[in-house]
């Protein structure tokens, strides 16, 4: 079994997703975004959804790494219990935008499954090698997120 790696308050957390989006849009974008170095790092990229609610845009800052054209990202909250709100918004219209550094891509979400979850999860645990130990605070399985272009 693996072990529980420490995670930090879940205020501390929420901190950080806001200073990160501030940041970014008090730098009109010049902070905040980066492309992965190399194989063994990943990138952030700023996710833009529509409300399944409201039917406003709403942004997120995530992690992700290339897979060929896609873009592959966690729906981890932060490694605490639910799901995410940008994942329940991608899934209610998956047809969404993603800014990278430099560009901006319009692309299709979707959940990995079956051999494409196991492989992409796998590359996932090359980045980060507590990923399973964080995968283990929840109580449901973290999905494997694949943005295709469109």
């Amino acid at each position: 079994m693996s072990r529980k790696p420490y995670v930090p308050p879940r205020w501390f957390i929420v901190l950080a997703w806001y200073t990160h989006r501030g940041l970014y849009r008090v730098t009109g974008g010049r902070v905040g975004l980066g492309h992965p170095k190399d194989r063994n790092h990943w990138g952030t990229m700023r996710l833009t959804t529509v409300g399944r609610r409201t039917g406003q845009q709403r942004s997120v800052m995530l992690g992700y790494f290339e897979d060929g054209p896609n873009l592959v990202t966690l729906a981890m909250n932060g490694w605490g219990e639910g799901e995410p709100a940008w994942w329940l918004n991608l899934q209610a219209q998956p047809e969404v935008t993603v800014r990278l550094k430099g560009s901006s891509r319009a692309v299709h979400g979707r959940a990995a499954v079956g051999e494409e979850r196991v492989r992409l999860w796998d590359r996932w645990r090359e980045i980060d090698t507590d990923l399973d130990g964080f995968a283990a605070r929840r109580s449901s399985e973290t999905a494997v997120v694949v943005l295709e272009p469109r």
